[in-house]
């Protein structure tokens, strides 16, 4: 029996693999995301414009209505959203440094990390 909802699970078994079969779907869904990161550092000419905190307020500000609706406790969306979006910034100044340096050549690695928050990995 394939295992559409949660509501359906029976057994631990049933659980695990519902939250495998999800877990699978969600990186897909990441690297799609991330693939609009790295269009992103291709389209964007400057590396200052690589962190925008009011687009990051928006994001965050989408997901949470999306999520208004569904029964994740509070603040779930908005703590994952927000590693979301700096290790998607990062991931953007890192692609764009690797063009930077193809173009001039020149790059020392310090740039993207400075920017990283000091943050425990999820």
């Amino acid at each position: 029996m394939a295992i559409v909802d949660a509501t359906d699970c029976q057994t631990m078994a049933d659980v695990r693999a519902g939250v495998d079969a999800v877990d699978a779907e969600l990186v897909t869904l990441m690297a799609r995301r991330f693939g609009y990161m790295t269009a992103a550092a291709r389209i964007k000419q400057d590396r200052a414009a690589v962190r925008d905190e009011a687009r990051k307020a928006q994001v965050i500000a989408n997901v949470c209505s999306h999520a208004s609706s569904t029964m994740l406790p509070d603040g779930i969306v908005e703590t994952l959203w927000d590693q979301l979006i700096e290790d998607s910034i990062a991931y953007e100044l890192e692609i764009f440094d690797a063009r930077a340096t193809r173009s001039d050549g020149a790059s020392d690695g310090t740039r993207t990390r400075d920017l990283r928050r000091d943050r425990p990995a999820l």
